[in-house]
């Protein structure tokens, strides 16, 4: 795979970085933090902690939100080896929303791409933080804020992709992990982002995150355009006639109408509920901390369900 990086058609083969505007406006400085944080809903917080073996396999652990007001919170994170992400910025700060959108109407236009939904994730990690090797279902611009973040971006074809584990997470069978080993680190196309620069990478290319040793900020805009929402209704389509014992073809070996087809399966499909989100609900074990190790205290079993006090 030298000319693409991935095995499905689109403007973007190659991650590519590009300038924002958004550094200037004030968003990722420590009292914008802070008050948002104060203000965020709780709901809308994924609170990571990742741990690594030899191989670069992970675990994940999962925290709520907990008791902290916003300061004491930014602190936990500049502190400890918290991956947080805020969902749905859109209505959580839609100040940012709206200076993103120029930027990202204007590097999507030099694709000749148009978004037909987007959603936003302000993320807030740790110095020492990492991310394991994923993929997001669709397209993503990544703009960077704050501290320094490297990315590693991987082919996105059967080998680094299985189309097993994309009908897995697209069904939400499991989470945006999938099989990583350590030979894929010489295909991989590195990149290091500074505040001010956005990247963009192939649809569903599988990529991992390493902050270097500094608390990090950004914004990541995760969107459909209308090829990729009709793949990810083929994909689904695909799992489900795979639980039942089918064979389904790749993706990428059908027509236009032949996906068109699975999509439309797959509205139906998700009418009837036949399959259920094995990740729906994560067990908690830890809040944020300051000065804890990692930023991360023991949850009390009250307060498993991610409530705050």
């Amino acid at each position: 795979m030298t000319a693409s990086m991935t095995r499905y058609a689109g403007p973007i083969t190659q991650a590519e970085v590009h300038p924002h505007a958004l550094v200037a406006d004030g968003f990722a400085e420590d009292q914008a933090l802070a008050e948002v944080l104060d203000r965020y809903p709780a709901d809308l917080f994924d609170i990571n902690l990742y741990d690594y073996d030899d191989e670069g396999q992970v675990s994940l652990r999962t925290g709520a939100r907990g008791r902290l007001n916003g300061a004491e919170l930014l602190e936990a994170i500049q502190q400890g080896r918290l991956w947080v992400n805020m969902r749905k910025v859109e209505q959580g700060w839609p100040e940012l929303w709206r200076a993103a959108m120029i930027d990202f109407d204007r590097i999507l236009g030099g694709y000749g791409l148009k978004a037909a939904s987007a959603s936003g994730q302000l993320i807030l990690s740790s110095p020492k933080a990492r991310v394991p090797y994923h993929f997001d279902a669709g397209g993503v611009v990544l703009f960077h804020m704050r501290g320094r973040k490297r990315l590693f971006v991987y082919p996105g074809d059967e080998a680094h992709l299985p189309e097993r584990s994309m009908e897995q997470v697209v069904t939400r069978q499991t989470t945006e992990e999938i099989p990583y080993r350590r030979a894929f680190e010489d295909d991989a196309r590195i990149v290091d982002l500074e505040p001010g620069q956005a990247l963009t990478w192939p649809f569903y290319a599988p990529h991992r995150v390493e902050n270097l040793d500094r608390f990090c900020v950004s914004l990541s805009v995760e969107f459909q355009s209308w090829p990729s929402r009709i793949r990810n209704g083929a994909l689904y389509t695909n799992a489900f006639l795979r639980s039942r014992g089918g064979e389904p073809r790749a993706t990428d070996r059908m027509s236009k109408p032949e996906l068109a087809a699975r999509w439309a399966a797959s509205v139906a499909l998700k009418r009837t509920g036949l399959m259920k989100s094995r990740i729906a609900t994560f067990e908690r074990d830890f809040e944020p901390a300051v000065g804890a190790t990692d930023g991360a205290a023991a949850l009390a079993p009250d307060r498993a369900d991610g409530s705050a006090a």
